[in-house]
């Protein structure tokens, strides 16, 4: 029987001294995690019970901090553990589970933020059809396929691993992202094709008609009236604040995991963590300041708690 099927569990090796800061590394960790919940979560529960906010606009916004919670709940509590443990190991099956929700939820955070780059565009550029444009049915559709399309594609790759054979049983990591490919002991031509294409459909086409959505706002804005013009401020900033930190990230991702060889084990450690850090602690934070109707609830809300 062949070595890869005989060796179920891969070493995490990225974790930095562990054994002495086991404790401290899992209370920041943790903190970060409740803080991640507690912020998108009262987001959340702000437009499901604010009839006022029963609209596209902010149901794609709820819709993107709810995905940036599934994210984070499929690397903290294996982090959580994982500091807590002797040993950080992971099975392969798990490993290639947690690639998979990794990097389709991460493509799902594109097609979001192309539907509410839409969803401006039509509501700033088209405001008379927006109405008849923008049903039910047109959210629902853009929800589902936001989901639905970046993890059948993603998990054609994850199949695609599951039947490769394994010659590296220790990860350079600290969770399974697209470094995972470096524990094969080949990886093929073709399905270096097709990563590029599942790339191309999930991130760098939604992006740049998100660029080219938003260009054209900001040209017909211009030629506008001031009253459409500051609109356009008040709640495309906050989308392009949120987009463009999140291409960032995104391409320092892939970076950090070519050069991996070239950082430190703690600096690694971090830089890997900033996708998973910044966008699902920071997104409620910007959605709650920047757009002018979640903060007038929210100022409610803490009003009321205080109160009581």
């Amino acid at each position: 029987m062949e070595l890869a099927l005989n060796v179920s569990y891969i070493t995490l090796d990225g974790f930095f001294q562990v054994n002495k800061y086991r404790y401290l590394y899992f209370m920041i960790m943790f903190t970060l995690y409740i803080l991640i919940l507690c912020c998108n979560f009262t987001i959340v529960f702000l437009i499901v019970v604010e009839k006022s906010l029963h609209e596209p606009m902010y149901i794609f916004i709820a819709a993107l901090l709810l995905n940036s919670v599934m994210l984070s709940t499929v690397i903290y509590p294996k982090l959580l553990t994982d500091f807590l443990s002797k040993r950080q190991i992971i099975s392969y099956s798990i490993c290639l589970f947690q690639f998979f929700m990794f990097y389709s939820l991460g493509g799902s955070e594109f097609l979001l933020l192309f539907a509410m780059a839409y969803d401006r565009y039509v509501s700033i550029c088209k405001p008379l059809q927006y109405p008849m444009i923008m049903t039910k049915n047109t959210i629902s559709i853009f929800l589902t396929l936001s989901w639905i399309v970046p993890s059948s594609q993603v998990a054609v790759a994850a199949v695609l691993m599951a039947d490769k054979k394994i010659c590296n049983f220790t990860f350079t990591g600290i969770f399974c992202n697209n470094t995972i490919y470096k524990l094969l002991c080949m990886h093929s031509k073709a399905q270096t094709v097709y990563d590029m294409v599942v790339l191309f459909n999930v991130a760098i086409l939604p992006a740049v008609f998100i660029f080219f959505t938003y260009t054209r706002i900001l040209v017909i804005s211009y030629q506008s009236c001031k009253e459409v013009r500051r609109k356009a401020a008040q709640t495309c900033l906050p989308h392009l604040i949120v987009l463009i930190s999140y291409l960032c990230l995104c391409a320092f991702d892939v970076i950090v995991s070519g050069l991996e060889s070239n950082f430190p084990k703690i600096v690694h450690s971090i830089l890997t963590l900033q996708i998973v850090m910044y966008p699902p602690l920071f997104n409620p934070i910007i959605y709650g300041l920047k757009m002018k109707e979640i903060s007038k609830h929210l100022k409610r809300l803490f009003c009321a708690v205080k109160k009581t």
